[in-house]
């Protein structure tokens, strides 16, 4: 035999009433924190996802080219060092500088009045 009891149907809906209400609440604490997160990380300067990988693809299509122009120039110094070899052994030494000249006379001292 079961008895029906409306206090216990009422307490059952009262807690789920509550849980709803509770659950709703921390939904709203937690879009509201979110929202002063993204304030918060937008005055910080902080850049987005999209923005960083952007730069990082131009840093690294710029580092390649560095390499290929280093390597370039490199070459290039090779065929001119192999060039310039002949004629820098055929040069003549630089003259050595010359000896210091004189110092300066001493300035004379002023007459004593």
């Amino acid at each position: 035999m079961q008895s029906e009891n409306r206090f216990f149907d009422d307490l059952a809906k009262m807690v789920n009433g509550v849980a709803g209400t509770v659950a709703g609440a921390g939904r709203e604490a937690e879009a509201a924190m979110r929202e002063r997160a993204k304030e918060w990380v937008g005055r910080m300067d902080f850049v987005s996802r999209e923005e960083f990988e952007a730069v990082k693809q131009m840093a690294a299509t710029a580092r390649a080219e560095t390499e290929a122009l280093k390597a370039r120039l490199d070459k290039l110094e090779g065929v001119a060092k192999s060039a310039g070899a002949p004629k820098a052994a055929a040069a003549k030494p630089a003259p050595a500088p010359k000896a210091a000249a004189k110092p300066a006379a001493k300035p004379k001292a002023a007459p004593k009045a």
